[in-house]
């Protein structure tokens, strides 16, 4: 189990951090009143921050010790824990779990797969309180096809180059990166992350499956248009329905 190193983790904290912020409007918009919020795949504490901010208390979980030690500094008011969705003790009596940017399709546990996430949404449902939220979004096949290829983006003391290829059920991503350490010397770092990709009509299904009614949401996240072959989900534990 590995992804989101020092070097990675800093970088995507300083300008890869739009889906989160998005992400995290869109839920504080959706609830009523101080909530409880489990923020799956936490990473650097954008979302937590802004759900802090808003007078919700955030528990987040990452398997990214480097993310959760940015996390810890960016979101104090909130509660951070190292470990995998998959396995890891879930709070109970959630209002709200979060996962945003592909999260739940994210193999940095290798054991993730496209088998794996009917499990992960029963085990969400278990610690959601009845009427609790859902949202999150998951690659499709589509992107694949829209992000492949070659790219680089850069900022303020860092670069960072991305080698992408894929098959209908999943992507993979070698990204390298150069981070100014200091004295104008740059550390290069390499890493590979792979990502189930889920034909949304599969993920709906899981979804009613685990106890949820779900719908898409053609429009992303309040205020940010949706990325290519990215798309977005909410899902209301059963017993209430959808506004």
């Amino acid at each position: 189990m590995s992804g989101y190193g020092e070097d990675l983790a800093a970088i995507h904290a300083s300008g890869f951090t739009e889906i989160a912020e998005a992400a995290a409007r869109d839920l504080a918009e959706r609830l009523s009143g101080p909530a409880r919020v489990l923020d799956l795949g936490c990473g650097d504490g954008t979302s937590a921050a802004l759900l802090t901010e808003a007078g919700h208390e955030v528990h987040g979980l990452d398997l990214s010790s480097a993310a959760i030690e940015l996390a810890r500094q960016r979101a104090p008011s909130a509660s951070f824990e190292v470990g995998s969705f998959l396995d890891a003790p879930l709070p109970a009596e959630c209002d709200a779990v979060l996962a945003a940017g592909e999260v739940l399709g994210y193999a940095i546990d290798s054991r993730v797969n496209a088998d794996s996430l009917p499990v992960v949404l029963e085990r969400i449902s278990g610690a959601l309180s009845p009427g609790g939220l859902l949202l999150f979004d998951l690659a499709t096949p589509e992107r694949g096809t829209t992000s492949g290829g070659r790219g680089w983006t850069e900022g303020d003391g860092w670069t960072v180059l991305v080698d992408t290829e894929s098959t209908a059920e999943q992507l993979t991503r070698r990204i390298v990166t150069f981070r100014e350490i200091g004295g104008g010397r740059y550390r290069r770092g390499e890493e590979v992350h792979t990502l189930a990709l889920h034909p949304p009509a599969r993920v709906l299904a899981a979804l009613r499956s685990a106890g949820f009614a779900a719908q898409v949401l053609p429009e992303g996240y309040a205020g940010l248009a949706p990325l290519p072959g990215l798309t977005a989900y909410l899902g209301r534990r059963r017993d209430s329905v959808l506004p």
